[in-house]
């Protein structure tokens, strides 16, 4: 890769801007603080430093440069993170060559590739003129069938199979990564939707019948090594600029309904493939936006799930909105059958979560009855306790008080003695501190060196002529790597050096570490002696070490005096 046109566009961007633009950022000193996005975390506890370019959670010990927050935020490789900054900067990073990293998976994700052309092809061709009919009268036409990759099995039980063992695929592969089962092709005569991962790729299939042949609507690839549902959104690779431009996301049960979206040109939406919600699923909205939109199915378990699920984002400080269609609509149908205005009147006038989950408490209540009037009001009062919005309490208390004939002043003492209620501290265990490993005296002393080399020019020439001993392997790499790029390019600076070794994960492992300690930056040469003499000292004992264990496995009484002899001036310092 050049490094060089690496270096000159994250010379030209500001580390606080970008992350700034997907996290909030509050400036403390010379420094800014935000929350971190790749843990669960509620404090601030990631610092962006704008003097040195590059971040890092003191909690989670995630640290980088600009490149690797945007790689592991918005699950980019080094190229689209680079061409992404290029772009920004009016840098054209065309026909640089970067370098790809091999992994376990490519085999995967190489034999869905092929599939995919495989099905596509299949629709595309005569045998295909069927399945596009049925699709064609569903409104999906061709525009949306190339954008969502749609194609074709056909009723042949081993027809992919065979073609993927001509390319060196062997079936216990196939089988594994739910592209066979039993040595046969999953999918028959199916019109298949391809699934993605967040970062594109397509990593799964879902198959639907188009002909009335009994069998079950849809089939879905099973759980694999690269298809995993619960750490997925649908569209997340497609949506994710979409919500940047518009501020918020739509949530969606199936990628159908994210498919019927895209035909009135509405695509800031993802879906989530059935109804539950993860830890890891939670985290890729709040990415997208802290604004959430959920639009899932009319029906009593659709209603359900969206009471769930806007509780559970609500307790993770996102605003949350919701749709509320019509028993049984979902949204591919009602689009279908209303359009786009319609639709579009429905996001726009989406309701708040409160206002829609009190609609909700209405429903079913007997209101003749005095008991069901009172636990009705109560659970309002309940709900308000969540809104954050003064005016707001105000309006829907008067409301109350006017419905139902009751006072002002009763109403908010109950509310008041409720918001009491929740800010009690009750008994909660404190979670035990996990045991971390604490780093001895040389260690320290190793870290501390190599990161006054980071950021200290003469420190490097001073360490190259102590000709120091390190006796951890990544410690080594880590200096010779830091002397190189020093010697190549004249200076030396922990962003640019980020960039350099963003493909050597042992000695990224490292740094990482180091980074995360927050070690001291500027040095003296009476300082640096002192360190220099902690990891001499190490060096001295682990070799007197070395020299005992060799002793005892000595038998020449001659041998045995020049070991010792040895050990005797290494004590004394010769």
């Amino acid at each position: 890769m050049d490094g060089n046109i690496a270096n000159v566009i994250r010379s030209k961007v500001d580390i606080v801007d970008i992350i700034g633009e997907r996290i909030p950022l509050t400036a403390k000193g010379k420094n800014y603080f935000g929350v971190c996005p790749f843990h669960d975390d509620s404090n601030p506890s990631m610092c962006v430093s704008r003097e040195k370019q590059i971040y890092t959670c003191f909690s989670c010990h995630a640290t980088g440069n600009v490149y690797t927050f945007l790689m592991n935020y918005e699950h980019l490789d080094f190229r689209e993170a680079l061409k992404y900054l290029g772009d920004r900067v009016g840098v054209i990073v065309e026909g640089v060559r970067v370098s790809k990293k091999a992994t376990k998976f490519d085999k995967f994700y190489q034999a869905y590739n092929l599939s995919l052309k495989y099905y596509q092809n299949n629709l595309n061709s005569s045998v295909g003129k069927e399945a596009k009919k049925y699709l064609y009268s569903r409104g999906i036409n061709d525009d949306v069938i190339k954008e969502f990759e749609i194609g074709l099995s056909l009723d042949k039980r081993d027809d992919l199979v065979n073609l993927l063992t001509k390319k060196g695929y062997d079936l216990a592969t196939l089988n594994k990564v739910g592209l066979a089962t039993d040595n046969y092709d999953v999918y028959r005569d199916r019109i298949m939707f391809s699934l993605y991962d967040v970062t594109g790729k397509v990593v799964g299939f879902s198959g639907r019948i188009y002909k009335d042949n009994g069998q079950n609507k849809y089939v879905n690839t099973k759980e694999t090594d690269i298809f995993k549902k619960g750490e997925m959104l649908y569209h997340y690779h497609i949506a994710k600029e979409e919500c940047r431009l518009k501020k918020f996301v739509i949530v969606m049960e199936g990628f159908m309904d994210v498919i019927r979206a895209s035909t009135i040109d509405i695509r800031n939406t993802v879906a989530l493939m059935g109804t539950a919600l993860t830890k890891e699923q939670i985290n890729l909205l709040k990415r997208l936006s802290n604004n959430i939109i959920l639009c899932l199915d009319g029906d009593d378990p659709g209603v359900h799930a969206t009471l769930n699920i806007g509780e559970t984002l609500l307790d993770q400080g996102v605003e949350v909105k919701v749709i509320s269609l019509p028993n049984p609509d979902d949204p591919d149908t009602f689009i279908l059958n209303n359009g786009k205005e319609k639709f579009q009147n429905l996001v726009d006038s989406a309701l708040n979560f409160s206002d829609y989950k009190m609609l909700k408490l209405r429903e079913n209540v007997d209101f003749r009855s005095d008991e069901e009037k009172a636990n009705y009001i109560n659970s309002v009062l309940k709900e308000m306790v969540k809104i954050d919005d003064e005016i707001r309490i105000e309006v829907m208390l008067k409301r109350l008080a006017k419905e139902f004939d009751i006072g002002y002043n009763t109403l908010e003492m109950r509310l008041y003695s409720l918001k009491k209620e929740k800010e009690e501290p009750k008994n909660i265990q404190i979670p035990q501190k996990k045991d971390v490993k604490k780093k001895d005296k040389y260690v320290k002393a190793v870290e501390q060196v190599l990161y006054f080399m980071l950021n200290n020019d003469w420190v490097i020439s001073q360490v190259e002529k102590e000709k120091l001993i390190l006796a951890d392997e990544n410690a080594r790499k880590l200096n010779n790597e830091i002397n190189y790029f020093y010697k190549q390019n004249g200076f030396i600076n922990v962003a640019d050096f980020y960039t350099y070794v963003q493909d050597k994960d042992d000695i990224l492992v490292l740094l990482n570490s180091i980074l995360a300690d927050n070690y001291n930056e500027s040095t003296t040469k009476e300082e640096l002696k002192l360190y220099f003499d902690a990891i001499k000292d190490y060096s001295i004992k682990q070799e007197i070490k070395r020299l005992n264990a060799l002793m005892k496995k000595e038998v020449d009484p001659l041998e045995q005096a020049k070991l010792a002899e040895k050990i005797r001036k290494l004590r004394i310092g010769e």
